[in-house]
């Protein structure tokens, strides 16, 4: 494949493995990291529009498969991760972390705070509408810049965006490189208890020293439980599959976790195929016991690795 001069960085073959939270996955038939937009939109404008082209964050919501992913992974680095306050918005590189970009928001008087407990970076945030205690990206987002696929630069209003639950529409191949938020004054250090008792709370529930990518299903839409007082509640993931017996269920080096059972963990040196295969049982086991098709929250990309038949 013949691709464009670039300032910044392009290996082919680089593994992702460690790139992702799960620490697994083949390698990039090509990895870009542009030296800045200017680079990033200008190789673009030049690759051939049939190679595909897949933006990747910090891997925090990812399984990559073993067999690795055809085409370019961009991936952005410091230059992208730039955090500013202007008035009562925060300006955000795609690269900066979701819990840098909360500090920051709280040191200046501006409650972002529950961008602290999401793992990753803006980019990927946006593009997952990711929330966390009731807030959501689309409850703050401005707009976003992005370089469209055919390396133009593009201004893009959140409202544009059809920010849904874990969703949006970005355009395919789109890299996001900035994204605006606007936010509520607050006082600072009220803002860093808040933050302080966030973390606390969530290490307290989620298994956080262990290899995972965040809650592996979505909470099913619209689902309900009537208690014993004939009070409905919202029915989440975790519950369905604790109910179907798979707290701590394994699969090879994969696992359900113990302390919160809507984490998939890399447990003993999985491999993608093994995590994506508990996954897929655990959606199945719930549709078995409750009648309702979980859908997953992490993204699941590339080609699985070759059998020994060659398929």
């Amino acid at each position: 494949m013949d691709l464009p001069q670039v300032r910044g960085k392009l290996r082919a073959g680089q593994a992702l493995s460690g790139m992702t939270w799960l620490r697994v996955g083949g390698p990039a038939e090509w990895l870009f990291r542009p030296a800045d937009e200017a680079d990033l939109a200008a190789f673009l404008a030049a690759l051939d529009g049939d190679v595909p082209v897949f933006p990747m964050g910090v891997g925090s919501n990812l399984i990559v498969r073993d067999g690795g992913i055809d085409g370019v992974v961009i991936r952005l680095g410091r230059g992208f991760g730039g955090i500013a306050v202007e008035g009562g918005r925060v300006v955000a590189g795609a690269a900066a972390l979701d819990a840098h970009v909360a500090r920051k928001a709280a040191e200046a008087g501006l409650d972002l705070t529950f961008l602290r407990t999401i793992p990753g970076s803006v980019g990927g945030a946006v593009r997952m509408n990711a929330g966390c205690y009731g807030a959501y990206v689309a409850d703050h987002l401005v707009e976003v810049r992005a370089i469209l696929r055919d390396g133009r630069a593009a201004t893009i209003p959140a409202a544009d965006l059809a920010l849904g639950y874990r969703a949006s529409a970005l355009p395919e191949g789109a890299v996001i490189v900035e994204a605006t938020f606007a936010a509520e004054a607050g006082d600072p250090e009220a803002l860093a208890a808040r933050m302080e008792a966030q973390v606390a709370r969530r290490d307290a529930s989620q298994p956080t020293k262990e290899l995972s990518a965040g809650s592996t299903f979505r909470n099913p839409s619209g689902a309900s439980s009537t208690g014993r007082e004939g009070e409905s509640h919202e029915l989440k993931a975790w519950s369905l599959i604790d109910a179907a017996g798979l707290r701590g269920h394994r699969l090879g080096g994969a696992a359900m976790s113990d302390k919160h059972p809507n984490f998939l963990l890399n447990a003993d040196a999985a491999s993608a195929a093994e995590l994506e295969a508990l996954g897929e049982l655990v959606r199945e086991r719930v549709f078995q016991s409750s009648g309702i098709r979980l859908e997953w929250e992490i993204r699941r990309i590339g080609k699985n690795a070759p059998t020994r038949d060659g398929g």
